[in-house]
């Protein structure tokens, strides 16, 4: 099933910021500055706990990408992990959709993106420090970005440096891989930050 929320190809993201807040959490809009949804993160209150207690880049995680009605669009899952982490993508409907393998480069973090059954389709890689990523498809043509560059309306919107936008080929069919390669990019700042 197609959701509605992936057929957009701009996306900003903005960290929500709480004191003292345990669970991570994304405002997401579109190119108008609407805001279409949200990343939250799940916790339960062991998990809480132990993030005082353990390295979070160790600990599981969960998030979800939901639209602004709350109905979840994509889940994004990790389990306890002490060197390479594996990542699971699902659709709204908890069916796997692909995994993600998380590679470091020095300061070029890389993202390598595969469908269900294995087969790479993707790759995100870049420069954090500079906030500039690539998203190139498994030939190594080059379908998306994500980075803290602004045009138009956003522009005006979003002022401050912890915000990014992420953008997909118009071109690029809208079906699992997209919501996959999407839910990667949209998720990117999170993972990139438990990692640390």
């Amino acid at each position: 099933m197609l959701f509605k929320f992936f057929e957009s190809d701009s996306y900003f993201i903005d960290e929500k910021v709480n004191f003292m807040k345990f669970a991570n959490e994304y405002k997401i809009y579109d190119n108008q500055a609407i805001q279409i949804g949200m990343v939250k993160q799940r916790l339960s209150g062991g998990q809480k706990a132990l993030r005082l207690l353990l390295n979070k880049a160790m600990l599981p995680f969960h998030l979800e990408i939901q639209n602004h009605e709350g109905a979840v669009q994509s889940s994004i899952k990790r389990g306890w992990t002490f060197f390479m982490s594996k990542i699971s993508v699902f659709d709204g409907n908890d069916t796997l959709v692909g995994t993600i393998q998380q590679k470091f480069k020095l300061f070029k973090p890389t993202f390598k993106i595969f469908d269900p059954h294995g087969i790479q389709i993707a790759e995100i890689t870049g420069d954090w420090k500079a906030w500039n990523f690539s998203i190139k498809d498994a030939q190594g043509s080059q379908i998306g970005t994500v980075n803290k560059k602004w045009a138009g309306l956003a522009k005006e919107f979003f002022t401050t440096a912890d915000k990014y936008n992420v953008t997909i080929d118009q071109a690029y069919p809208e079906d699992n891989n997209k919501i996959l390669i999407l839910s990667s990019a949209i998720t990117i700042d999170m993972v990139l930050k438990e990692a640390k």
